[in-house]
């Protein structure tokens, strides 16, 4: 092997090395169950399910860590969009302290959530390559949408 050759090689498995001790954090804080989506308003099982399959990994505290988590650079990718979800709408943490009324918040997030799954904007679809059970079906956006403005799942 060329010496250019073995030194590029040596200098890349190097950096892949040296990457991995930039580690940001993973964290799952703790839930306060007071704060939570079901201590607002209801969330059927139904509901409960599709949240838990498509959005909690991002959306809530309650993230499953995969594997891969662990491995730079892809590590930073899949900590900051659960870090960006989480800023967006946190179902662990829907009543915070600077939430001043919260029917009018439930109101916007619930219909923000809608449009969402209706444009298929979310579950990411670089998530959705690697957790294929998150798609949501036609029935799921549905069932979810359905929920957001009445409150009530259909039959």
């Amino acid at each position: 092997m060329p010496g250019f050759l073995r030194g590029a090689l040596l200098g890349f498995f190097g950096l892949i090395v040296g990457i991995q001790l930039i580690r940001p954090a993973r964290t799952n804080p703790p839930v306060n169950q007071s704060h939570t989506l079901e201590a607002v308003v209801f969330v059927p099982p139904q509901i409960e399910s599709i949240l838990r399959r498509g959005c909690y990994d991002c959306h809530s505290d309650r993230t499953s860590w995969p594997w891969y988590s662990n491995v730079a650079p892809v590590s930073w990718f899949v900590i900051d969009h659960v870090d960006s979800g989480r800023r967006h709408v946190n179902f662990s943490e829907w009543l915070r302290l600077d939430t001043k009324n919260p029917a009018e918040y439930t109101r916007e997030r619930f219909q923000a959530i809608c449009r969402q799954v209706q444009t298929h904007d979310m579950p990411l679809t670089s998530y959705l390559l690697v957790h294929r059970a998150a798609k949501l079906s036609q029935d799921d956006i549905e069932t979810i949408c359905q929920w957001t403005r009445t409150g009530v799942v259909p039959n």
